[in-house]
């Protein structure tokens, strides 16, 4: 799941649902597997609306769809553009986990559940906030072109849908940031900053109390 962000160019899946919460994402009954196996939880993905009670395929569901169906494992459709509240519902970290498990890199929406989006950001997934009209743009030229490609710059802040031209900023913050680019989680970070952290605690406390002293 540690991959640098730089710039992310890809073909997008559109899941055009309001609301996708949590238990869409990821149904319940993944949560009490003890893997961390990226692979499982990506097959879990959005798994009872690809898949019907007999686990057959949903033909109509967009990601079961011939041009959305190859996963990102496979080098296409890194980025999900979604709904609107995207990752609603209760805070469960699979949720993210299973996003990153099927490769996917950024998601796209013009809202998302605060604790979601953290979540998204601690197993390096990407979210990526745009105005409605911007979101709305993007559906629907996905959906005319599942070809068409958007551009998402994290240096510059900037997604470009590469089809129009048309480009919006949106805002991240600097540490989560610093952490994407640089592949860092954050035990990764604080090791990164062992030495100040060291340096910082000799300068406030320069005279400990000896352990077990009055």
């Amino acid at each position: 799941m540690k991959q640098k962000f730089d710039i992310i160019q890809s073909t997008c899946i559109p899941i055009q649902i309001d609301n996708c919460n949590t238990d869409l994402i990821i149904p319940a009954r993944y949560l009490a597997s003890t893997t961390r196996d990226p692979q499982f939880f990506g097959d879990a993905f959005m798994h009872d609306l690809r898949y019907d009670a007999d686990g057959r395929p949903v033909a109509d569901f967009v990601m079961n769809r011939p041009e959305y169906s190859e996963t990102p494992r496979q080098g296409i459709h890194e980025i999900i553009i979604g709904g609107q509240n995207w990752g609603s519902g209760s805070s469960r970290e699979h949720a993210a986990w299973a996003i990153a498990g099927y490769g996917v890199r950024v998601v796209i929406s013009s809202s998302f559940a605060d604790i979601h989006r953290n979540n998204q950001l601690n197993c390096f997934v990407l979210p990526v906030i745009v105005s409605k009209d911007f979101q709305q743009e993007l559906f629907d030229t996905v959906t005319a072109n599942p070809q068409a490609e958007v551009k998402v710059d994290i240096s510059n802040q900037t997604v470009t849908n590469l089809a129009t031209g048309h480009s919006e900023t949106f805002e991240i913050n600097s540490y989560k940031k610093y952490c994407l680019m640089n592949a860092l989680d954050d035990i990764d970070f604080l090791l990164e900053n062992k030495d100040k952290i060291e340096k910082f605690e000799k300068e406030t406390h320069p005279n400990p109390p000896c352990e077990g002293g009055n």
